[in-house]
């Protein structure tokens, strides 16, 4: 029997009933639900056994979750219920799979979903007083238990803002003539002198001041000033900002003493390729890091790839082409110090050649490049870095951890990602790695954030994002 709290009935606790796709998201997931009490019915052990052998993230979550399971079988039988940390109880549920007969129509109880929706018709209906939920990342089973009468939640735990909602890292502020030609004289201000407004400004947020002109100025939090921010004299390997967003975005990526730079932004808006960009200025020409790493998730994170033919990168290929194509323009000749890109003004001309190709693979033998897979980052140590970590809003907030704890002294570690277009079958635009680097870090001087609006691949491009974004 489940235990009563002090101050109320037992059923004032409620039920929830997790499915397999919340554990593999989240194996602390049974752990988050404090007084109430969690099911999990025989079949999800059945399906986590079956995800335990591998190497992903999925695989390593269903082994924790099962390596628990044993230790709190030590406290007691886990069918009956055993008391968690916070008050709650959890316990495997067997008693409903000897009446499926009863609670599915003949034919449905082989699929899985439906024999964890019977599970909960079933606990509903010999606890009528208590509120039963499950718990799932899975939409469709959300669906098919709203039609059964059953409650059904996403796992919310770890969305930690709604997008709209998420830091930007910019702002506008309306302010005097005074004020701009103060800042104009002396480049910098006391945050005083303006009103940002009632959200409080953070470390490296950037505040355009308007009044019948305009400045640009980054919020420095240690003297509590906002320091005007000077146009870019030269481009940045070929390149040039082409909307005031790129300019904050190389602003950041630029400042060697800031070693933790999230850039988020729809495609064509030019978050990757000027990260790759700075990149190769800070290797190859300031030489303030030693190499520059790129890395992407093959989606699922760590999957296999042995299986595939060939060497390592040309089972990568298909993968990191998006990496490859920015640095064959980038690469090219007729751009300066290197080439170009659609999504970033670009000083001379040329495009994309066999000798951007040529350079690529001089630079990956000279061991300043390494293009490579995020399975690839486990367990390494990376010092005197420029990490770019590609297509971040398709890591787990644990992956994004796992990532960040790699960094070696003067690394500088870049995330770019967006976060509307998610390919991870469990993680939204609220509780993506992305996401949660932003919203963690926007109150440390150490990182800073840039979200890019404006796209610059094309004019097709943009406006295909508009009008067809529906």
């Amino acid at each position: 029997m489940p235990r009563k709290k002090a101050n109320g009935k037992s059923g004032d606790k409620k039920i929830y009933l997790l499915d397999t796709s919340v554990l593999l998201h989240s194996p602390e997931a049974m752990f988050a639900f404090r007084e109430n009490d969690v099911v999990l019915p025989l079949v999800v052990l059945d399906e986590l056994d079956n995800f335990k052998k591998g190497s992903t993230e999925l695989n390593r979550n269903a082994r924790w979750v099962i390596n628990q399971l044993d230790e709190l079988r030590a406290q007691g039988p886990v069918n009956e219920g055993v008391t968690l940390r916070d008050g709650g109880t959890l316990r495997v549920d067997i008693g409903q799979m000897r009446k499926l007969d009863t609670l599915i129509p003949p034919g449905f109880a082989h699929n899985v979903d439906n024999r964890i929706l019977a599970t909960a018709l079933g606990i509903k209906s010999e606890t009528p007083e208590r509120k039963v939920v499950i718990v799932t990342k899975d939409i469709n089973m959300r669906v098919k238990a709203e039609a059964l009468g059953l409650s059904a939640e996403d796992y919310r735990h770890d969305q930690i803002v709604e997008l709209s909602e998420m830091y930007s890292g910019h702002r506008e502020v309306v302010t005097t003539e005074e004020v701009l030609e103060e800042l104009y004289e002396h480049k910098s201000i006391p945050v005083d002198a303006v009103d940002p407004g009632p959200v409080p400004l953070t470390p490296h947020e950037f505040v355009m001041l308007r009044a019948s002109g305009g400045a640009i100025t980054r919020y420095d939090s240690t003297t509590h000033s906002l320091h005007q921010v000077r146009e870019m004299r030269h481009d940045i390997w070929g390149l040039r900002p082409l909307n005031r967003e790129q300019r904050y975005a190389l602003e950041i990526l630029l400042d060697d003493n800031i070693p933790l730079v999230t850039l988020a932004g729809k495609a064509g808006t030019g978050k990757t390729i000027l990260a790759i960009a700075v990149g190769l200025h800070k290797v190859c020409q300031e030489k303030t890091h030693r190499k520059l790493a790129i890395y992407r998730p093959v989606i699922p994170m760590g999957r296999d790839l042995g299986y595939l033919p060939g060497t390592e990168q040309e089972k990568l290929s298909p993968w990191m082409q998006p990496i490859f194509d920015n640095l064959e323009y980038l690469l090219s000749e007729g751009g300066g110090a290197g080439g170009g890109d659609k999504n970033g003004g670009r000083k001379g001309g040329g495009g994309a050649n066999n000798s951007g190709t040529s350079r690529i693979e001089y630079l990956q033998e000279s061991n300043v490049l390494d293009i490579r897979a995020l399975a690839y980052i486990r367990g390494r140590s990376l010092p005197q870095q420029f990490i770019i970590v590609d297509e971040a809003q398709n890591l787990t907030p644990h992956e994004a951890k796992t990532i960040i704890t790699r960094a070696g002294q003067g690394t500088k570690l870049v995330f770019t990602g967006d976060p509307y277009q998610i390919d991870h079958p469990y993680l939204d635009s609220t509780s993506n790695g992305l996401t949660h680097i932003v919203e963690k870090f926007k109150d440390h001087p150490i990182a800073a954030h840039v979200t890019l609006v404006k796209g610059e691949r094309s004019p097709l491009a943009e406006i295909a994002s508009q009008i067809m974004e529906n």
